[in-house]
């Protein structure tokens, strides 16, 4: 079964709910990879900032025009989809572009279990 099904913790040993309490403090930044109409239907964690993975290459490297301020600063980034495998190949290309810290916390099913709010 995938890493991201079991209560494991990423290398630098984020769970889920580190990630929920991470974002609510700021510490983070919390990156949705999935399309706009997944969102439309199911909503977005809260606090979450949606790049999706067609757009990633663009809008996430720090060397691009259209990078989005918020991964600018270099904080910690974590990244979800709807199951967990669009955000591992996400937390692969963040990595590439030189992002320090990149966390894939798997799902958006994920983020509620571990008590994240949805908007």
């Amino acid at each position: 079964m995938f890493a991201f099904n079991q209560r494991t913790m990423t290398p630098a040993g984020m769970t889920v709910a580190d990630a929920v309490a991470r974002t609510a403090a700021g510490d983070i930044v919390l990156v949705d990879v999935r399309d706009p109409s997944e969102l439309a239907s199911g909503g977005k964690a809260k606090g979450a900032i949606n790049i999706p993975s067609a757009t990633l290459m663009m809008r996430a490297d720090p060397r691009s025009p259209e990078c989005v301020p918020e991964l600018k600063d270099g904080k910690p980034i974590a990244v979800y989809c709807a199951s967990g495998a669009r955000s591992a190949m996400a937390k692969q290309m963040l990595e590439r572009m030189g992002h320090a810290e990149v966390h894939n916390i798997g799902g958006l099913v994920h983020w509620r279990r571990a008590g994240g709010e949805v908007e």
